[in-house]
């Protein structure tokens, strides 16, 4: 995945919003919070991170191309970051980018959600 499907991707959820900060990242929120970062990259390739839940964080954290992300886990945080795959785990990524983006969702406050038009019943 490019920089540019990424943006694509992550703009397409609901409710987004798109900042380009910590040294030229494209950061996506979703109530102000923060769900999908791309950037901060070695080797020349893109480099994809996201919140996890517990499960998938563990079954990620040691999966090839995948690793605890820089700072954020390192601070206790569940998020992963996919810096070395193959395209055909487009649709893998964009699973784990959609589950991010439930998962920062539900934790905003019930009137922001339902201000939002988000996790409505």
């Amino acid at each position: 995945m490019t920089y540019e499907e990424f943006n694509l991707f992550c703009r397409s959820l609901p409710a987004t919003s798109h900042v380009v900060q910590w040294g030229g990242a494209h950061v996506w929120k979703v109530g102000g919070k923060v769900f999908a970062i791309g950037g901060w990259e070695k080797a020349g390739k893109p480099a994809f991170t996201f919140k996890a839940s517990e499960l998938n964080f563990e079954i990620l954290r040691d999966q090839p191309g995948f690793r605890p992300a820089p700072y954020l886990a390192s601070r206790g945080m569940r998020w992963i970051q996919q810096y070395d795959a193959p395209e055909e785990t487009d649709e893998t990524l964009q699973y784990y980018l959609k589950e991010s983006h439930r998962i920062v969702s539900l934790g905003l406050t019930k009137k922001l959600q339902r201000e939002l038009g988000l996790n409505q019943k």
